[in-house]
């Protein structure tokens, strides 16, 4: 019997002897069951890509409507389209467990979702690793604190614990927008404290010229290197070497470290960039929605020095692809041997890869461009990570209370002025 399940047509259904079965007309698999003794129970059928057919209880009438069974059921079925079983029962047959959910269902979908999803799929592992064979069901706000406390322990910072806190919150509701899970074990689980007003590194003026000495340095090792190199492979007979000496650049770090400090890139935008993102003509730089970490394009333009820098490293013939291209012509990785190299011979300290786009936003802010204009350039989501950068016009805040001041005459009962206080 099929017919649409309604709060109408379920308060009109009666007992039978022997329990019967009712199927929505408009759902597919959504029905109801009801048992000899008059309970009224929502289940939804499906079918597993494996041909396994099941069904799962969504909650019997008066714990749940059938609208919100409709909604079960719905959600239900879209995780079976996905490849999920609902009922948390691996391919095995066996319960899933954080580890099984993470590795056969969760992974793939971030990876086609999000430009970064394995690496947070890495993150809730890394972090959460004593839970990793906990059966989902059984994950419990206790284990997460007693997790996050044995870490802090060891040193872990309240921003790392909260990062991943939100990873493994967000796998957890996946799991039950998908029908895994009822609820959201940790949907009440707190954030630690942190303290963001701690001022981001940037180069000092000394720092920033030390630091271009040392790529200078560094170029012209290159270049006498590949002399020498030449100089043998000439005296055999050898075909030489591009002659580098010929070039802007003798290679990728200077260019990169130039365009960083000046555009505040990420460095994930920095190795992904294009140079049909790049329009000299323009003098901007477009970084699209698909490569941001907000997922949203901004455009970029380019100051005289990123715009020379680019002008001549275009003209090394390396391609129409990417713009700093690896050896194997495809993105870096990384370049935290030469970079670790470079901050020791420039005698800085304590300063990454990524403080490059926090010196971009400190040196705008104190050169007092507006937060907003900030936030704009960053690719900032949350206006709060550029508030952090305020202090760093503290001209602007005096200016600010200084508005305050009035200069209020005090008299004595002759008329005579006794002094002048100002009053903020």
């Amino acid at each position: 019997m099929r017919t649409r399940i309604t709060n109408a047509y379920i308060a009109g259904l009666k007992k039978k002897d022997v329990a019967y079965e009712v199927y929505d007309s408009t759902l597919s698999g959504f029905m109801v069951r009801v048992q000899p003794t008059g309970r009224k129970t929502f289940y939804v059928r499906y079918r597993l890509k494996n041909g396994k057919q099941t069904r799962k209880n969504l909650g019997r009438d008066g714990v749940c409507t059938p609208a919100q069974a409709r909604e079960q059921a719905q959600k239900t079925l879209r995780a079976v389209a996905e490849g999920v079983d609902p009922t948390g029962i691996n391919s095995n047959g066996e319960t899933q467990t954080l580890l099984t959910f993470l590795d056969q269902t969760y992974l793939r979908h971030m990876q086609s979702t999000y430009r970064s999803g394995q690496s947070q799929v890495e993150r809730i592992k890394t972090g959460f690793e004593p839970l990793l064979d906990r059966p989902l069901a059984k994950i419990s706000p206790f284990d997460v604190d007693k997790t996050r406390i044995a870490r802090s322990r060891k040193g872990i910072s309240n921003a790392t614990l909260n990062r991943d806190l939100s990873a493994l919150k967000a796998a957890l509701q996946r799991a039950v927008d998908w029908g895994v899970l009822d609820a959201n074990p940790l949907s009440a689980v707190k954030r630690r404290k942190e303290d963001r007003s701690l001022t981001p590194r940037y180069l000092e003026d000394d720092e920033k010229e030390r630091l271009f000495a040392a790529l200078a340095a560094r170029e012209e090792r290159i270049r006498t290197e590949r002399d020498s190199a030449n100089r043998w492979r000439r005296d055999r007979g050898y075909k030489e070497f591009p002659d580098l000496r010929e070039y802007e650049y003798a290679d990728h770090l200077l260019p990169m470290v130039t365009v960083s400090l000046n555009t505040g890139l990420r460095r994930g935008e920095l190795f992904s960039l294009n140079w049909a993102d790049v329009d000299l003509k323009r003098k901007r730089i477009t970084v699209r929605g698909h490569k941001a970490k907000s997922g949203t394009t901004r455009h970029l333009p380019l100051n005289s020095d990123v715009y020379q820098c680019l002008q001549n490293w275009r003209q090394q013939d390396i391609g129409n692809g990417l713009v700093f291209p690896g050896k194997d012509g495809g993105p870096f990785d990384n370049v935290n041997k030469s970079w670790r190299g470079i901050l020791k011979d420039a005698l800085i300290e304590g300063f990454r890869w990524h403080d490059m786009r926090h010196d971009f936003a400190s040196r705008l802010v104190m050169a007092g461009v507006d937060l907003g204009s900030v936030r704009e350039l960053l690719g900032h989501s949350d206006f709060k990570l550029t508030l952090r950068y305020a202090h760093l016009a503290p001209e602007h805040k005096a200016e600010a209370v200084e508005r305050l001041v009035q200069k209020t005459v005090i008299k004595n009962h002759d008329n005579v002025d006794l002094r002048e206080l100002t009053h903020q």
